[in-house]
């Protein structure tokens, strides 16, 4: 009897072991737990950092695919990874795909150039608008692989937070690990002040407005990324404040409170100010009016930057100046006005 009861303890724990680990993973795959130390950021930044050599593209194409899984479920690049996270690696050859270009001595240079703030912690970089902060989606490289590339030697550098490809302005990139958690956790928390200015349609009236909508996220059969006001989204919160004003636009301040996607220019729309040169958000005859002007871009950018770092109390408060372009825009529509 005492033999019996063993063997059926023994099928049990096997059975139990094969319905929770049903066969070895294939060839080539690994595991790989994720440390405390290793939490926090993007697993497509992880992959790139581990797969030394692979194709940026075809590292976001096994995730796309589901090869790449997280405690045994699909993951989008965006996730971001948590101590004790069990990640799947599939087995990835370097030759699959001719290496991706390499920014140039002109993008390297002009990064350098637009470089408001740097440390041992962390970097603050005037964003040019029309590059990506990251790569992916088509583009060979963004912000930080820029950056990766022009300081080979650098152990550590990862985007903070993110602003759309044509928005320019304050990007924070740490140099830390354990910078990255603290900014992490100050942005979550509301502890940095961001300010954008931005031109938009119209004469504004009245003073300060306090925009308090919901936004959810779309995305349309072509797989483009749309923004809706919609109550069973995520509470979104913008401060927007006249600078200047002029015939038939505005040059407006506007303070996040909450960071969701594409938020100033779908609260700007909501209200019946869209932003000047916004292709997806804006006003077609309003862009093409400005355009005439020598609009060419997204007229919002990132002007100004305030926190404080708790490890040492450090208060860090920059500003970037307007491109030269929309700086030029505003004079001109200042001159007219004064026609006028």
């Amino acid at each position: 009897m005492k033999h019996f009861s063993y063997i059926v303890v023994v099928f049990c724990c096997y059975h139990r072991q094969m319905r929770e680990f049903p066969e070895k993973p294939p060839p080539g795959v690994s595991h790989v737990e994720i440390a405390e130390s290793q939490s926090g950021q993007r697993i497509d930044n992880f992959l790139i950092t581990r797969l030394k050599g692979v194709p940026k593209s075809h590292i976001y194409r096994v995730i796309r695919k589901g090869r790449v899984r997280v405690n045994k479920k699909r993951i989008r690049p965006e996730y971001k990874i948590k101590a004790g996270d069990c990640i799947r690696i599939p087995p990835v050859r370097h030759g699959e795909e001719p290496e991706q270009a390499q920014p140039g001595a002109d993008t390297a240079r002009q990064l350098n150039e637009r470089i408001l703030y740097e440390d041992d912690r962390l970097l603050i970089l005037n964003k040019p608008s029309g590059m990506a902060v990251h790569g992916g989606s088509g583009l060979s490289f963004g912000v930080i692989e820029a950056l990766r590339a022009l300081r080979p030697n650098a152990p550590f550098l990862e985007l903070a937070h993110r602003l759309d490809r044509d928005t320019s302005g304050c990007l924070i990139i740490a140099k830390k690990r354990s910078v990255l958690r603290t900014l992490h956790t100050l942005l979550r928390e509301g502890e940095v002040a961001k300010h954008y200015l931005a031109l938009v349609k119209g004469r504004w009236q009245g003073g300060q407005q306090k925009i308090d909508v919901s936004l959810q996220k779309n995305t349309l059969k072509s797989g483009e990324r749309m923004v809706r006001v919609n109550e069973e989204g995520k509470r979104s919160i913008s401060i927007f404040k006249p600078v200047k004003l002029y015939a038939d636009t505005s040059l407006l301040e506007i303070k996040l409170m909450t960071g969701r996607t594409h938020q100033i220019r779908v609260h700007a729309q909501y209200i019946g100010h869209p932003v000047a040169g916004d292709s997806k958000y804006g006003d077609k005859v309003f862009n093409r009016t400005l355009k005439k002007l020598g609009l060419k871009r997204l007229f919002l950018h990132a002007s100004r930057l305030d926190f404080k770092l708790p490890d040492d109390g450090s208060h860090i408060k920059i500003t970037a100046p307007l491109d030269p372009d929309l700086d030029a825009l505003v004079k001109q529509l200042a001159g007219q006005s004064r026609q006028d």
